[in-house]
């Protein structure tokens, strides 16, 4: 009988491939931020999680944040929360209440009703969505647009803009999905940006070794999904 994986477990393993990635690309493990993304998973993994020592998560959907989160106002530390997935303009105020930093501002639309929605003295810390593979299905700057784009975005009152996010499309090996994220590295550094979110439960490793300095594991911290 296979035996199963405890939150735990799953998280020494993750990190270690993280380290292991570090080593072969010369990077320092302190440069890489783990997010455990709990998309469809209850307040308990979570729980489970921040027992194992996770410290960073993200969630996909305003909605379920929105019923989860207060479910796990008591954990100590405070997590930081991350959102990860599409997010919609009319949820930008619900959404700044309950995430710490939003991972996918995908078109100036959203980025100005964030700056619109934004609490007085605060700067809300966000990294800009690209389309690296121009993925019709994915939301998303394309490479070409993304530097007058970024200048601005970056002119708005109340927004950090700290880096760039991109999902890789699905392949047979994560070796294929290299140049996508070595494009994102070149372009956050032509912009002067040092966040990279990139690198998936499927990828990260590859991802870690081309500059990533966030990762977003879900399946491979919390297990298979049952859900959509």
């Amino acid at each position: 009988m296979q035996q199963v994986l405890t939150t735990a477990k799953r998280v020494e393993a993750v990190r270690l491939r993280i380290a292991e990635a570090c080593r072969i690309s010369g990077r320092s493990l302190g440069d890489v931020t783990l997010v455990a993304v709990a998309k469809g998973f209850p307040a308990e993994a979570v729980r489970e999680g921040a027992a194992a020592g996770l410290g960073q998560f993200g969630e996909n959907r305003v909605q379920e944040a929105q019923a989860k989160l207060p479910l796990l106002a008591n954990l100590s530390p405070r997590p930081t929360w991350h959102m990860v997935g599409h997010l919609q303009t009319n949820k930008v105020k619900t959404a700044l209440g309950l995430f710490d930093i939003i991972h996918s501002v995908d078109s100036p639309h959203l980025a100005e009703a964030i700056s619109r929605r934004a609490p007085q003295s605060v700067r809300v810390p966000v990294l800009l969505e690209v389309n690296v593979a121009e993925e019709a299905a994915k939301h998303g700057f394309s490479a070409e647009e993304l530097p007058a784009q970024a200048e601005a975005i970056r002119r708005l009152p109340g927004l950090d803009v700290r880096g760039l996010m991109t999902v890789a499309p699905m392949t047979e090996s994560p070796d294929q999905v290299r140049p996508v994220f070595r494009r994102l590295r070149g372009l956050a550094e032509s912009l002067g940006l040092r966040e990279l979110s990139m690198g998936m439960t499927d990828d990260f490793e590859v991802a870690v070794e081309e500059g990533a300095t966030i990762v977003r594991i879900g399946r491979a911290i919390f297990g298979e999904r049952s859900g959509p």
